[in-house]
């Protein structure tokens, strides 16, 4: 028989692992906790869309975990497609397994509280302990960048990929993985 508990705290899979003891049985538990690490972050940031990974880094750096609204319209124009990238994106990794279901949308959106029936949003958070996390990661997609340019080997082409027929953007258009125009 096999048991499968989500979401659980280490001290509920430590009394459930206890109280099979007791009855002789044989049990093992895996617990994965939800929220962010910098393997994650970095994931998360290269799987977004170029707006949305703008975004991402403007609330986290230029904004230190907090960002007006009317700054990132002024440099991305129109939010609503960069926000809704964000949130896509923590669920397109919960689909894919690469973090698990339960863990928080690391940019949330900030309401106008005076005018709550107005669907714009005055700015854009992150929680002051995840800035560091995502900062990083971050630090490691541009070095990553930089290490690609000095090799002369542009991201997201030739060498990226292998044997994906998935498009990707690129500055010129779509291109699939091998760099071919589509």
């Amino acid at each position: 028989m096999e048991i499968i508990i989500k979401g659980a705290s280490e001290e509920f899979a430590e009394k459930l692992v206890a109280l099979a003891a007791q009855h002789q049985a044989e049990l093992s538990i895996s617990t994965v906790r939800p929220g962010w690490t910098v393997d994650r972050a970095e994931r998360y940031l290269r799987d977004l869309t170029a707006g949305s990974r703008r975004m991402a880094e403007m609330v986290t750096v230029d904004g230190d975990g907090y960002l007006g609204a009317d700054h990132l319209r002024s440099v991305l124009g129109a939010l609503n497609g960069p926000s809704n990238g964000l949130k896509r994106a923590v669920d397109r990794g919960v689909r894919k397994g690469w973090w698990p279901d339960g863990t928080p949308r690391p940019i949330t959106p900030i309401s106008d509280p005076n005018n709550p029936s107005w669907h714009q949003n005055i700015a854009y958070r992150m929680d002051k302990d995840l800035v560091p996390v995502f900062r990083e990661a971050i630090t490691r997609i541009e070095a990553d960048k930089k290490a690609a340019e000095a090799m002369a080997i542009t991201p997201g082409r030739e060498d990226a990929h292998t044997g994906c027929i998935e498009p990707h953007v690129s500055t010129d258009g779509y291109t699939d993985c091998d760099g071919k125009l589509l």
